[in-house]
């Protein structure tokens, strides 16, 4: 008699592209879903929790054991596709075992992925169309090929459209505001804006902002170029603008240290329903932590400076889960590119409990009082009244 083992060597060894672990078998389990990908000489794994995701790189020969290790006892169902064929096993809660192999038609599209060098990773932005901006920017070629040398930015930039792209897809309106803080060069903020009209053939006001004149004087006058007749830039300090319309969507990408805090903070005032932000430079609570308890976080710089920064991202999401967001904190791109990498992505939700929201500032405020942290974040909250 066949048993789970045995099929789940049998679905590693088959050269499977991606493989799609779900269905706990208790609720109480830490993932609820776990994908596997197959890289160019390993898998990656990324582990899916209700709020977070947490990535891993397996060789290639540990794969059979990673599935059995992690399958058995613990999921309830395993799907994995090759080049040809669908493989699906489930489990019942009574242990009872059902294994299929489907042959995938020639129409079937195997689920997005990266597989070996011989499979192109579908993106949203595809090579063939000469889109303006990446030909001034220099990652697209004049007939509308990828620089090699600009790859990994083209990647980044797809990714930043993909994690906008699972929500914007379930909003009902067909015109969008939006508001990009810290804009720069604004190499995005064109891109979103043709992603917008050019790709979903939606109506939007985009509005970007910066402290440079002539950046803004610049990105003006590229706008005028390109035709983008939504699209302007002003002249604005995140801190304090006044916003004459409503905000459905606020984007800040490297704001440093404490601009991120002003950011999310407007964007919560105006009630926006949808923030993507980038943090950069979270150097605010490395300058306040203080801890008897936990001196082992705080007595090696590198470890210290760590800590503070994915605790000031944690805070972050906490105050924004208090204050009626679902809040996600999301790899943007690869660790090696960036160790800027850290995406907040947090949506309004229609009613947040009074209980929930006290769990969430409970919660905060043990962890404030337990490392002496100030987030501005967190006083500005307070003082406005909206914690």
């Amino acid at each position: 008699m066949e048993t789970i083992e045995t099929y789940l060597d049998e679905i590693a060894a088959a050269g499977a592209g991606k493989i799609i672990i779900s269905k706990p078998a208790n609720k109480s389990e830490e993932y609820k879903k776990i994908v596997i990908e197959k890289k160019e000489s390993y898998f990656q794994v990324a582990a899916y929790t209700q709020k977070q995701v947490f990535h891993e790189n397996i060789r290639t020969e540990e794969l059979g054991s990673y599935l059995k290790t992690t399958v058995s006892g613990f999921y309830l169902q395993v799907n994995a596709w090759d080049e040809t064929t669908e493989y699906i096993l489930l489990i019942s809660k009574k242990g009872k075992v059902t294994y299929q192999k489907k042959k995938k038609k020639e129409t079937d599209a195997m689920p997005k992925m990266q597989t070996s060098h011989n499979r192109k990773k579908k993106y949203i932005l595809e090579e063939g169309t000469p889109i303006a901006p990446l030909v001034d920017m220099g990652i697209f070629t004049t007939e509308g090929k990828v620089v090699r040398s600009m790859y990994d930015k083209f990647r980044q930039i797809n990714r930043f459209l993909e994690m906008i792209e699972d929500e914007v897809a379930d909003y009902p309106y067909p015109h969008l505001n939006i508001i990009d803080f810290g804009c720069g060069k604004s190499y995005l903020t064109f891109i979103l804006y043709y992603y917008f009209t050019e790709i979903l053939h939606r109506e939007v006001h985009i509005v970007g902002l910066d402290l440079k004149a002539d950046v803004i004087r610049n990105c003006n006058a590229a706008a005028r170029k390109y035709g983008y007749e939504n699209l302007h830039f002003e002249i604005g300090d995140i801190n304090g603008y006044q916003a004459d319309f409503p905000v459905d969507m606020v984007v800040t990408l490297h704001a440093c240290d404490t601009a991120t805090d002003y950011a999310l903070y407007n964007a919560i005032c105006w009630n926006a329903k949808m923030i993507f932000s980038v943090p950069c430079c979270q150097h605010e609570l490395n300058s306040q932590i203080k801890t008897e308890e936990y001196s082992l976080l705080t007595r090696y710089g590198i470890i210290k400076e760590r800590f503070s920064a994915l605790a000031t991202d944690a805070i972050r999401a906490d105050l924004l889960e208090a204050c009626g967001y679902k809040t996600q904190l999301l790899e943007f791109i690869d660790f090696a590119h960036t160790p800027k990498n850290i995406l907040i992505r947090a949506v309004q939700k229609k009613v947040v409990p009074r209980s929930v929201k006290e769990n969430y500032l409970r919660e905060l405020e043990r962890t404030v009082e337990e490392f002496h942290f100030k987030p501005t974040l967190y006083e500005l909250l307070k003082k406005a009244g909206r914690i």
